[in-house]
């Protein structure tokens, strides 16, 4: 039985390394330390299917090292151990060190990743870590010092392209076969810039094929994957960067984008309610005061999805996220309550001025509580000035109105009643 495609067009040297321009191309840092014989612990960071593993081996084959790898799925603090005494042993005076890849690295636990540090930092080992996850949340900061960060990148559709040509050019199976590909539009999407998907799809393709001449057009991609091409995992990186751009797009009052990122998030498997939250926080955070109906709508939009379900729910979600992209934006309350949790964090515990205190007992009204209290309903227009501060702060200002037209009602309601104080 053959191997996949996949493995059999896995390159073996830099030069055949396709992509990752910016870490191993002619002028990258990774490469010159390559070239140069020596490297440093480092770890990769990227999508699956972008060269993390292959990039790992390439390396130990040119440094002529010994290339040890652990799955951080099934592998403990024993094997670890273990691996790194199988490295100390075999390792030649005044030779570099051996490689150990660690695949997913940012599943290993805190206690299997401290297990690494003395062996790295003695340079019983050069780790390669190879993770999908943001290493500043997965990796711990001892090792994340002693490690170098590569970024790598989705393949771009020009890499992925050369990467389809080089197999049916260069596979011996994939020789014998006359392959014609006519359209490519559906495997770039299938794949999501992943080399691994990609030729997984060309390999079934071809072994679904009942004929030597093949013809690869996007109904055929279509037609055999049937499956939901879109990558989007809830736990992981993607899911907070497509909820973060949504949220950014709502910011910006840009409906089309925010449609957009709700659409990715859908298509994906995400909770509606999880949605439905964000566009709350949304609401509150980014509307506020400008439009105080938004925070309201996106409330009724919650309750719209918890009654009708999905996936109905779609569409009181889209209509709140429209009209949250499309409101006036103040985010003026939100900065107001961070400014007096500061001042409050700051200032420690002020007493409460003696007339805003009540007095229901005797003792209470001999220690002059409420004392010089006026009840606003009682003057003019349900107003009059008084002090409502604590004495060490009396002066202080929290809320800064964003003057849209509907907070500038507030903040001219607020100049009448205070005078220059609101003038600030």
């Amino acid at each position: 039985m053959s191997k996949p495609l996949a493995e059999r067009m896995r390159p073996t040297t830099l030069d055949d390394y396709i992509g990752q321009e910016h870490v191993v191309g002619k002028d990258a840092v990774l490469r010159k330390m390559i070239e140069a014989g020596h490297i440093s612990s480092f770890l990769l960071w990227g999508p699956p299917g972008v060269g993390k593993t292959t990039l790992a081996q390439i390396i130990a084959s040119m440094l002529k090292v010994p290339f040890f790898t652990l799955s951080a799925v099934t592998s403990g603090v024993k094997d670890v151990r273990e691996v790194i005494e199988r490295a100390k042993q075999g390792r030649f005076f005044h030779s570099e060190s051996p490689i150990l890849f660690i695949d997913e690295i940012h599943r290993f636990s805190k206690s299997q990743q401290d297990s690494l540090l003395g062996a790295v930092e003695k340079g019983i080992v050069t780790l390669i870590g190879a993770t999908t996850e943001n290493p500043s949340f997965e990796v711990i900061r001892p090792l994340l010092s002693r490690c170098q960060l590569y970024v790598l990148k989705p393949l771009e559709k020009d890499d992925l392209m050369k990467i389809l040509k080089r197999a049916i050019t260069e596979d011996a199976e994939l020789k014998q076969k006359n392959i014609k590909i006519e359209e490519t539009d559906a495997m770039m999407r299938y794949s999501g810039g992943d080399a691994r998907k990609l030729l997984n799809i060309l390999d079934m393709v071809v072994k679904t094929s009942t004929s030597d001449d093949i013809r690869v057009t996007n109904q055929l991609v279509e037609n055999l994957l049937q499956t939901n091409p879109l990558a989007y995992d809830k736990d992981g990186e993607m899911h907070y960067d497509i909820i973060s751009a949504f949220i950014k797009s709502i910011r910006g009052s840009d409906p089309d984008a925010a449609l957009y990122w709700m659409a990715r998030m859908i298509e994906g498997g995400e909770d509606p309610q999880f949605i439905a939250r964000r566009l709350i926080i949304s609401a509150a955070e980014d509307i506020g005061l400008a439009n105080p109906n938004a925070l309201l709508l996106a409330n009724a939009a919650f309750d719209a999805v918890m009654k009708i379900g999905w996936p109905e729910g779609r569409i009181p979600l889209a209509e709140a996220t429209v009209y949250l992209a499309t409101s006036a934006k103040s985010n003026s309350a939100y900065k107001g309550i961070d400014a007096a949790l500061a001042e409050v964090r700051g200032s420690g515990n002020q007493p409460v001025p003696l007339h805003l205190r009540n007095a229901p007992t005797k003792l209470m009204k001999s220690l002059n509580y409420s004392d010089g209290y006026k009840y606003p309903h009682d003057f003019t227009g349900n107003f009059t000035v008084q002090q409502y501060l604590p004495d060490e702060i009396a002066d202080k200002r929290f809320w800064y109105a964003q003057h849209s037209p509907a907070e500038d009602k507030l903040y001219q309601r607020m100049v009448s009643c205070w005078g220059e104080r609101y003038k600030k």
